[in-house]
């Protein structure tokens, strides 16, 4: 499932459901799709959301293990990697004081 944040405050964001939930509820949120938070609510949600993505972020990370070619063996992309447009969105909704929604595409 594919899950579209939407704010006329900023460009639309898509991403897999499981991630999508998974900042809903770091924000305060049920999770439930779709949904929606008012303007009023943005900054509250913003800052459990960046409070969140900061403490499921290691303080220090081992060094990346190499593969053959020098590329990094595990390609995954850290959750704070993730949240990033989720946060700009919100803070763009913020700045222009506008509603955040979101539906499943």
């Amino acid at each position: 499932m594919l899950i579209t944040f939407k704010s006329d405050a900023y460009a639309d964001i898509t991403m897999f459901g499981d991630v999508a939930q998974r900042l809903l509820k770091m924000m305060g949120h049920s999770g439930t799709v779709p949904g929606a938070i008012l303007a009023e609510d943005v900054p509250a949600a913003l800052e459990r959301l960046k409070r969140g993505v900061e403490q499921e972020t290691p303080r220090a990370q081992e060094p990346d293990v190499v593969a053959e070619g020098n590329e990094p063996a595990d390609q995954a992309v850290s959750l704070a990697h993730r949240a990033l447009p989720i946060i700009e969105l919100l803070t763009a909704a913020e700045k222009k004081r506008c509603d955040v929604m979101w539906e499943k595409m």
